[in-house]
């Protein structure tokens, strides 16, 4: 297990260990729906950050201290972390690497309908809009900044490790797959009793 600056941080194969045995941690996917559809650890449950952020008072009341938090690169499960870490819930970790380093090491994953990662997608927009905008720019002067503009978000998403891009593009119907209110969330903690 390593342990990082604020948060302790687990690798796939220390999970791997945990799980083995069927009676493990509870395991919250903070991905959206449509990403938790797509591939899962098996046994995990769908909290997206959104609404695990919205209603970390309430979810409190069906987690007990034995939670680790997953994402696809650990980013997300990291601010998951420290959303239920400020209400009150000790001892959270976090998957290092995530989905991405779990599937890497060979972990077995649940896997649904095919579609692109938010990543892949951030990549595809932000690419084509620095190439159109750039191309453009060359017959209205000016336009060519757009491109410059989303250069910089890119450097800042590095930097803070978010992603506004990522985060809309997160809300759009295709990523967001099956609703997921905090009824659905409860009731499938409940049901892991």
């Amino acid at each position: 297990m390593t342990i990082h600056a604020d948060t302790l941080r687990l690798d796939s194969a220390t999970l791997r260990d945990l799980t083995q045995g069927g009676e493990g941690p509870r395991l919250l996917d903070v991905r959206t729906p449509g990403e938790f559809r797509t591939a899962h650890i098996p046994g995990s449950y769908n909290v997206p950050l959104d609404t695990l952020r919205e209603h970390r008072g309430e979810l409190l009341h069906h987690l007990d201290e034995d939670v680790i938090l997953i994402c696809r690169s650990g980013a997300r499960a990291a601010q998951a972390e420290q959303a239920l870490a400020e209400a009150g819930l000790p001892n959270l970790r976090v998957l290092d690497g995530g989905v991405t380093a779990w599937e890497t090491a060979g972990g077995p994953l649940t896997r649904g309908p095919e579609r692109w990662d938010l990543e892949r997608q951030v990549r595809l927009i932000a690419g084509t809009l620095v190439v159109v905008t750039g191309i453009a720019g060359l017959f209205l002067p000016g336009l060519h900044l757009i491109g410059t503009a989303v250069g910089a978000g890119l450097s800042v998403a590095a930097l803070t490790n978010t992603c506004a891009m990522g985060m809309l593009l997160a809300k759009l119907p295709y990523n967001r797959g099956p609703r997921t209110d905090l009824d659905t969330v409860v009731a499938a903690l409940q049901g892991s009793s």
